[in-house]
């Protein structure tokens, strides 16, 4: 598996959701933040947009649930279209069950953590999952600055990965462009999520492509 490109939808224009899509097509995935206004201070978007953007936009949907009950949310998100569905360790009462529920629905599972939840404690359920994502912002807003301190932990999880013997993705998610995105690469992630980057850009798809080529030139 090689680096992969989601866009993130949170800075697109909800207005043209399908255009915007569009305008992303050689993206590897369109991240969906989902957001309750409870777990983080914000309000997006939720299923019945998720079910119909899976009909519009060519790549899978990579949807992170930053609300709160994750265990009851999730696997509806995978009958909604979701290929990938990402819930928040800090909001999820049981996440081996929901992790095997999402999978057993037929979606990757995703784990996500904080910049200050540490990864260690998890490393007995990383067999469960299929992804795991570490937030480079705190959770809630797109555009904000980069946090070098989540660097180091991208580290510790590879290693731990590579420990156990996984096929275990890293997405980062926050603050990705690309001033950040090769120091990320060089940790050890292989997932980007990039909003603010790529459609602030003149042209998203050609953002996509300068992104994945400095992520993959820095692991080379």
């Amino acid at each position: 598996m090689g680096i992969q490109i989601a866009p993130s939808i949170l800075t697109a224009d909800f207005a043209r959701l399908a255009d915007e899509a569009a305008a992303v097509s050689n993206a590897d995935w369109l991240h969906v933040d989902v957001m309750d206004n409870h777990f983080v201070p914000n309000l997006t978007l939720g299923l019945p947009i998720v079910e119909s953007l899976a009909k519009a936009a060519e790549q899978p949907l990579d949807c992170h649930l930053m609300i709160e009950d994750p265990d009851r949310w999730a696997p509806g998100y995978v009958e909604a279209g979701a290929s990938s569905v990402t819930f928040h360790v800090e909001a999820c009462r049981a996440p081996i069950r929901t992790a095997r529920e999402i999978r057993a629905k037929g979606a990757r599972a995703a784990m996500a953590l904080k910049p200050a939840t540490p990864i260690e404690p998890y490393e007995d359920m990383l067999s469960e999952l299929d992804m795991i994502l570490l937030m480079t912002v705190e959770p809630g807003f797109g555009g904000q600055k980069f946090l070098d301190v989540v660097v180091p932990k991208i580290r510790r999880t590879r290693d731990l990965i590579s420990k156990h013997g996984l096929d275990l993705w890293i997405e980062i998610d926050g603050g990705i462009s690309a001033e950040t995105i090769e120091r990320c690469a060089e940790a050890g992630a292989d997932v980007f999520v990039a909003g603010s980057a790529v459609y602030s850009a003149d042209n998203p798809n050609a953002m996509v492509e300068h992104l994945r080529s400095l992520a993959t030139e820095a692991i080379s």
